[in-house]
């Protein structure tokens, strides 16, 4: 969680109800419940002894182990809540759709965070994570932002070879601390949707915002359409010969 929205989080009247959604590796110690489909004896894997200033204001009787993605109704009223966190969870899930409208539904307010895109395609070191690929290897969704709207675009396999929409590790190696997070705060109303990539993935639209931020010359971009191309060449020769074999 970025130290500025902890802060904000932190400021909010002690009074107020919090959830924490998919806090297990690092629950906020601020949250007064707690929904993971891990059990509150495992938490804090990645942050033990929680997130932020202690001490913790949940305990085993408000966090509730269950699967935040099942279609049934989480266990709290409309509006139960005065606040609703969820940070590097959407990623993870199956329906993050459905995660945000039940967050939205349970709570008046709250704050997300998921890697951002520049993140989530930045080319990993195999020594470090065991890839090569991009990203982090469990991760299901890449996270947009159209307007007020959270957008989830599956992440496709063909991304980890394809060099036009990969981050290097020389470029991910100059992303600051929010550079590497979309943080989205919402009041009221929790706007998220699929994208409907059926016949097309978006590649154009991801190589674009890797443009954007990094700008690489002429001589860069002919090398990325060079590898690419010998890539696919070498592909389409491994297909034909397993046809001839087969």
């Amino acid at each position: 969680m970025l130290p500025a929205a902890l802060a904000a989080l932190l400021d909010r009247p002690d009074t107020e109800r919090v959830l924490d959604v998919g806090g297990w590796a690092a629950p906020v110690n601020r949250a007064d419940w707690v929904l993971d489909v891990m059990p509150h004896a495992t938490r804090g894997a990645l942050m033990p002894g929680g997130f932020g200033p202690g001490p913790e204001r949940f305990g085993p009787d408000t966090w509730v182990t269950r699967d935040m993605c099942d279609p049934e109704p989480w266990p709290w009223d409309d509006g139960y809540f005065d606040f609703a966190i969820c940070t590097f969870t959407l990623e993870d899930v199956r329906d993050p759709v459905r995660v945000c409208a039940e967050m939205a539904r349970v709570a008046r307010a709250g704050y997300i965070e998921v890697p951002s895109v520049l993140d989530e395609l930045s080319h990993r070191n195999p020594e470090a994570s065991g890839g090569p690929w991009l990203g982090h290897s469990h991760h299901r969704w890449l996270c947009l932002r159209e307007d007020d709207t959270l957008v989830f675009l599956h992440k496709a396999h063909s991304l980890h070879t394809r060099r036009s929409v990969r981050v290097p590790g020389r470029w991910a190696r100059r992303l600051g601390p929010e550079e590497r997070v979309l943080a989205h705060a919402w009041t009221g109303t929790l706007r998220a949707r699929e994208y409907p990539a059926i016949d097309h993935y978006p590649f154009a639209r991801l190589e674009a915002e890797i443009a954007q931020r990094f700008s690489p010359g002429p001589a860069e971009r002919a090398g990325i359409a060079l590898a690419d191309r010998a890539r696919n060449s070498v592909e389409w020769r491994l297909r034909r010969r397993a046809e001839q074999r087969g």
